[in-house]
């Protein structure tokens, strides 16, 4: 088992690059303990389990940086809780639907080695966390979590990063954020998309629902009178974190036309020194979900944190 095996796509988009990004996963990789991290050499990686709200278990990791990676060896769940309270900026990253926090292993290495900590949850109806998936449900623990966060660290900046799906779970969240007069201290969108200018032709939780016995057959789809899901360019017009847009220019599922399109949208409503777009060259091969391996993220990504 390693993060390289872990982030191979495992099913081919089920369609074309003008819909939006669907793959089928499986819910919980039969041969990973999602409760031991240290088995993918996140040995300064504690899991846990919160609850968003009743009868919702959220499985997250929390990852502090590298350099308290031998100060981490035997600590319990307080000790890290304790930890975010040290200053150093805090990310939320929020997964897209192709796994779960598994998945995403190199993002909380590459995050740790920079100095930060790093929280990766499993939203509900992934990975082992409980409940049905739902786009109310989805920002509903987003939420939930951010506000863990900021009870437990202090002054610390606090980052979320969403990528592909994730990327409308964290607009919707900055939007409610903003809703109670919370402004996030940053917002990363990896791969996003826009329902708006995007055909919602398969919706985004199809996988969980089809993997019910008569769905599809007996009863109507659940979001049959939904099509519109995670409206992402109306949020931007309603956020005010900086943004930093991040996207590959061979992404086949998301086309970057549709992110150049969003950033435009956003520094409309904010301007150019608030929002940034970087692009990565289509000849570096990194489509949809590669974009932790470019030796030059961390740089962008810190340069990012600095601004802020």
């Amino acid at each position: 088992k390693n993060c390289g095996d872990a982030l191979s796509p495992q099913v081919a988009p089920k369609k074309g690059p003008t819909s939006l990004p669907l793959l089928f996963v499986v819910r919980v990789p039969f041969f990973v303990d999602l409760s031991r991290p240290s088995d993918l050499s996140l040995n300064h990686t504690m899991n846990m389990y919160l609850t968003s709200e009743e009868g919702i278990s959220l499985g997250v990791w929390h990852t502090v940086p590298e350099s308290q990676w031998k100060e981490a060896q035997g600590k319990d769940l307080a000790w890290y809780q304790n930890a975010l309270n040290d200053r150093s900026p805090v990310f939320i990253y929020l997964h897209g639907n192709m796994g779960t926090r598994y998945h995403n292993c190199y993002i909380c290495i590459v995050l740790s080695a920079l100095g930060y900590h790093v929280l990766v949850p499993d939203y509900r109806g992934f990975g082992d966390s409980t409940g049905e998936p739902t786009e109310a449900g989805l920002t509903t623990d987003a939420l939930y979590l951010f506000n863990w966060v900021k009870a437990h660290s202090g002054n610390s900046l606090v980052i979320i990063w969403g990528q592909s799906l994730g990327t409308g779970v964290a607009t919707n969240t900055a939007v409610k954020l903003v809703e109670q007069g919370v402004v996030c201290d940053g917002v990363i969108l990896e791969a996003t998309f826009s329902s708006t200018r995007q055909p919602v032709t398969v919706h985004p939780f199809s996988w969980y629902y089809w993997t019910l016995p008569g769905t599809g057959y007996f009863f109507p789809e659940p979001w049959a009178e939904n099509k519109a899901v995670f409206p992402s360019e109306e949020n931007l017009k309603k956020m005010k974190s900086p943004i930093l847009f991040l996207h590959s220019e061979d992404d086949p599922l998301t086309p970057i036309r549709f992110a150049q399109q969003m950033y435009e949208v956003a520094v409309s409503t904010q301007n150019a020194e608030r929002v940034k777009l970087v692009s990565f060259d289509s000849s570096l091969g990194y489509l949809h979900n590669g974009l932790y391996k470019d030796p030059h993220l961390p740089d962008i990504i810190k340069r990012f944190v600095m601004s802020l």
